[in-house]
């Protein structure tokens, strides 16, 4: 289909309006001390049905509108927003596991993860979870991206508070990054179950799945989606790195000579190419990809590759503020949208991922100030929460007022954490338990 000189130029309106909005809003909340990733949503409400449509109309139908073009080229755009960004933060899972921290970070990530995915199955049990699925929705998907949404932390928001607030090579920072490089993992391993289990009821299994004869939405569908994801991350992870070390020393890799940024990008979609065929999502084969870069990397004992800064400064430029601000202008706190409920969910999510932590931390030997700002840090749901929300929403398995409720919640959580941490003092902030592991033994009480 070929684009008239009207739809090319409607196209870039679009465009260049979710850019203005997501750069300048997310600067804003950047001198503020706010992660920019959330001022880059807050910059797509207000080009959606919550400001702009509500003041409007006309104008953010013509910006947006349902069909031609423009929905097609902006979606494919802020696909390929996820996909980078899912594989930079896969780069960037580093060797962060301090051997003083190791063991409040296995603590607070066990703790952090199974209670709060055991309160959702309770918490599911006493609501009508039914109410919230979209058209694609079954228990078991619903139940996933439920529990996940509860657990979640991000790594990118948490990092950048921290960041700002000089902190971020402490021992507080280890942990908290530790427990949340773990969490994501976990979190992205379950989001593509529960998006392919999802998906195969809506009939769309294809490549190895279908080749198999597994019939979408069946135990066999669930056991597949299970073992597949776990086999992909785990034969990727062990044999990834290396070949992909190696195939970059080829004198035969042409792409790696003329361009090491067109090589990552193209390992980024063979990788994903490759998940798919699997009946993986393709936002778990970048992130996938990208551990795989990230690991070769740490192997040959370097840093970040000219190759991996210029993909991360160019995505962070265009592609991933315009796929938060897709989520923003998506985003409809106006029709079916219930305070209440959010106000239930917000309470509730946030209590049992502090108290989870908390448990954790205190297990582990943290004092009892330190494992609070353990459990307010690790409630900023950022990035990877907005990641769970959209890719849920995208596969049909919540509905538009609980999409909002969860990008809400993303948003709410990583004002508060930033909120609290800034205004703790730095020496309150770091004080640390006496029985905290120092190489292998209890460290000395300071």
């Amino acid at each position: 289909m070929s684009l008239s000189t009207v739809d090319i130029a409607h196209i870039l309106v679009a465009l260049a309006a979710l850019l203005l909005c997501a750069h300048s809003v997310g600067t804003l909340f950047v001198r503020v001390r706010q992660p920019r990733a959330i001022g880059e949503v807050v910059g797509g409400v207000l080009l959606g049905p919550t400001l702009l449509g509500i003041v409007s109309p006309s104008a953010e139908s013509w910006i947006f509108p349902d069909s031609g073009a423009v929905p097609i080229v902006v979606a494919a755009v802020a696909q390929l927003g996820l996909l980078l960004l899912m594989f930079m933060t896969g780069t960037e899972v580093r060797t962060i596991f301090h051997r003083r921290a190791r063991r409040t970070i296995t603590s607070v990530f066990v703790t952090g993860m199974v209670l709060p995915f055991l309160a959702g199955i309770a918490i599911l049990q006493v609501i009508d979870q039914k109410s919230l699925w979209g058209p694609n929705g079954n228990p078991t998907s619903f139940l996933l991206v439920f529990a996940i949404a509860m657990a979640v932390t991000s790594i990118p928001v948490i990092s950048r508070i921290m960041h700002d607030l000089g902190i971020l090579d402490t021992d507080f920072a280890r942990v908290v990054l530790g427990v949340a490089v773990l969490e994501d993992i976990v979190l992205y391993v379950v989001l593509a179950i529960a998006v392919g289990y999802a998906g195969g009821t809506a009939g769309s299994l294809f490549g190895l799945p279908e080749a198999l004869g597994i019939e979408g939405g069946t135990s066999a569908d669930m056991i597949y989606h299970v073992l597949g994801t776990a086999a992909f991350l785990g034969i990727s992870l062990v044999v990834g790195p290396r070949v992909y070390r190696r195939m970059g020393l080829l004198k035969v890799n042409l792409i790696q000579r003329a361009s090491p940024v067109a090589y990552q990008l193209t390992f980024m979609i063979l990788v994903t190419i490759a998940g798919l065929f699997v009946g993986i999502q393709a936002f778990f084969g970048a992130f996938v990809a990208g551990l795989i870069v990230g690991a070769s990397a740490a192997l040959s004992g370097s840093e970040s590759s000219d190759a991996t800064l210029a993909i991360r400064d160019f995505s962070l430029a265009f592609f991933i503020p315009i796929y938060f601000a897709v989520i923003g202008s998506t985003l409809d706190l106006v029709h079916g949208f219930s305070p209440a409920f959010f106000a239930f969910f917000l309470v509730v999510a946030c209590g049992i991922k502090a108290v989870s932590v908390y448990l954790g931390a205190r297990a582990a030997g943290e004092t009892n100030a330190s494992s609070w700002n353990l459990a307010i840090a690790m409630n900023a749901r950022g990035g990877p929460g907005i990641v769970v929300a959209s890719t849920a929403f995208a596969a049909g398995i919540i509905d538009q007022p609980f999409y909002a409720v969860l990008i809400l919640l993303a948003i709410v959580t990583s004002l508060l954490a930033g909120s609290w941490l800034e205004r703790i003092p730095r020496d309150r902030l770091l004080v640390r338990a006496t029985n905290v592991e120092r190489d292998g033994e209890p460290a000395d009480t300071p």
